[in-house]
């Protein structure tokens, strides 16, 4: 059974950080495409940031230079590095987890419950 389990959510003030971690089982996650997403109220689930098994990164243009992806493979772990936080990235971060990286991209992997990040201006 798959199971991906988001932590380090919570409440911070603009221009503050935070670290979001996702736990993944059940996978070989050392082949595993990793992603994370967010949802904001009233819009569509987001591709925040993807990478690859080898390590390769995309992320979309709302984040890039504030936030960082990584990925612990002896851990099973992914991170999602989060700095200089706006209230417009107020959202439920999901983790996602797929066998290639179109998988994650089109959200046809697996899913985890999702985070709740909150930041106030």
């Amino acid at each position: 059974q798959v199971q991906l389990v988001e932590s380090g959510g919570g409440f911070v003030q603009a221009g503050g950080s935070l670290r979001l971690s996702c736990a993944a089982s059940g996978i070989i996650f050392s082949i595993s495409a990793m992603a994370w997403y967010r949802q904001a109220p009233g819009k569509q689930r987001e591709l925040v940031a993807h990478i690859t098994p080898g390590g390769r990164i995309n992320y979309v243009d709302s984040v890039k230079g504030r936030f960082t992806i990584s990925r612990d493979n002896a851990k099973n772990r992914v991170y999602l590095q989060m700095n200089n936080l706006k209230p417009e990235d107020t959202a439920v971060y999901y983790c996602a987890a797929g066998g290639s990286p179109n998988t994650v991209v089109a959200g046809t992997g697996y899913w985890g419950q999702g985070t709740q990040v909150t930041v106030s201006s």
